[in-house]
């Protein structure tokens, strides 16, 4: 599908861009071939195809402040580059991560000179979600009366990590991973620019080695350029056993790459998006979808006893009643992962989740503790009724406490008719099982109990 030789020329680099090429010799492949220009862009066709409104926005200088959210390697500084190239802006960038207010203080400085001047400046924020509140507050000001326009970057749900006054001042536009195809084209171009890339050298590619490094890239462009750099290298390293030509091949890719580019965050969205998935695809007993975003969390680096105790959540609120088991399982794959750790613990957690997803389902118990909760809440919180009471001492036996009470086992089945909520709650039904599991056993035992209670009436 993607398979090609390197043999071909690179078409032919204006002036201008060779002279840009030479001040990138040292630089590596991925900063080498970023795009220039909307029509070099790969992917984000709905921001950059000459349709898009984003583009059309960017073309007539009228884009404000925005902020690009997406997954790394997927454009978003590249896009923040052509912005100020289009718009013949200044462009400045700061890293959240190693910017203070005393960084963004100067940039602001210069950029109240040029807009005297009558140039714009485009401050492009990177990773905008490390910035603090503090940080967040001193770039407001100068983003709401024009001094710079904003462009920030973030892998992270900007709803979360974007303080409510800054995000209500710019536009949200969202990147996604690019597909297969994209990245292969990303690949094709490196390989066949003879001045930004890789057209001048003797390399070919066996198509299996070429699948393997759009497949490993996981949608990340940045991601397949360096592997592709890599993979490159070690072919040169060869050269000399395998004449002028060098091949890339699977053993290649292999030696070089060694694993997949993993896309998580253990603290960010991603995190919460596969923890929901795992948790959805138990409760909808998926065994197969289950066990597939545990291993995505566990490649990730997740911490294993997290999975644990969402894991023992998961047996409580969705498994319930219609399985006891599946707590008791929970616990004991807890148990086994801090006991022997990882990544032997990983077995332990699989077994767990693939119980759970296809044990019979209840959530009669969580729904019942949800009302109960309510309740509380709502309504006032009555005294225990007298005949409920103990009595340890003279002066309660006196008071009437535990007067009254009936003693369960002295009653047919061990059943007996009483208030045992409060006054305002008499007669509130909470736990109500299901017909699935051993809730069935359950629900025939209050059944029961209702039927020998009616008697005893």
């Amino acid at each position: 599908m993607y398979g090609y030789a390197m043999r071909r020329q690179a078409d032919d680099q204006t002036g201008l861009f060779a002279e840009a090429a030479g001040n990138l010799s040292d630089a590596p492949l991925a900063a080498r071939m970023r795009p220039r220009s909307f029509d070099e862009f790969f992917g984000q066709q709905h921001l950059v195809s000459p349709q898009a409104a984003f583009r059309k926005l960017v073309e007539a200088d009228r884009l404000g402040s925005v902020i690009l959210w997406g997954p790394p390697g997927v454009g978003k500084t590249t896009l923040a580059e052509i912005v100020a190239g289009v718009t013949s802006a200044s462009f400045d960038r700061v890293s959240a991560v190693s910017a203070g207010v005393a960084d963004l203080r100067k940039i602001v400085e210069s950029a109240r000179h040029r807009k005297a001047m009558g140039q714009r400046t485009i401050l492009f924020i990177d990773e905008i979600h490390r910035f603090n509140k503090a940080q967040q507050d001193a770039i407001l000001p100068v983003v709401e009366d024009g001094t710079v326009r904003l462009i920030g970057a973030t892998t992270e749900n900007p709803s979360f990590e974007v303080n409510s006054a800054l995000l209500s001042r710019t536009r949200v536009y969202v990147l996604n991973a690019l597909s297969d195809d994209d990245i292969a084209a990303v690949i094709e171009r490196a390989v066949h620019d003879k001045l930004r890339g890789l057209g001048a050298k003797p390399i070919e590619f066996e198509e299996e080695a070429d699948r393997a490094i759009v497949n490993l890239a996981n949608g990340d462009a940045r991601s397949a350029l360096n592997m592709l750099e890599m993979c490159v290298a070690v072919s040169e390293a060869k050269q000399a056993v395998l004449g002028d030509m060098l091949v890339v091949d699977m053993q290649t890719v292999s030696s070089a790459v060694q694993r997949r580019a993993v896309l998580y965050d253990k603290n960010g969205e991603m995190h919460f998006d596969l923890i929901s998935a795992l948790h959805k695809s138990v409760r909808g007993s998926d065994v197969d979808a289950s066990l597939y975003w545990l291993a995505r969390m566990l490649d990730g680096g997740e911490d294993p006893l997290y999975l644990a105790r969402r894991i023992v959540r998961m047996a409580t609120e969705d498994i319930g009643l219609a399985d006891p088991l599946a707590l008791q399982l929970t616990m004991a794959a807890q148990q086994a992962v801090h006991f022997i750790g990882m990544p032997e613990g990983a077995l332990a957690l699989a077994e767990a989740v693939a119980y759970l997803a296809a044990a019979p389902k209840s959530n009669a118990v969580y729904v019942a503790w949800s009302a109960i909760r309510e309740d509380l809440e709502k309504t006032r919180n009555d005294p225990v009724p007298i005949h409920l009471r103990n009595a340890p001492t003279n002066l309660m036996k006196k008071l009437g406490y535990g007067k009254g009470y009936k003693y369960a086992h002295d009653f047919e089945g061990g059943y007996v008719e009483q208030q045992n909520l409060p006054g305002a709650l008499v007669g509130r039904k909470y736990y109500i099982p299901t017909d699935r599991g051993y809730e069935i056993k359950m629900r025939q035992r209050l059944e029961l109990r209702d039927k020998i209670i009616g008697k005893e009436e």
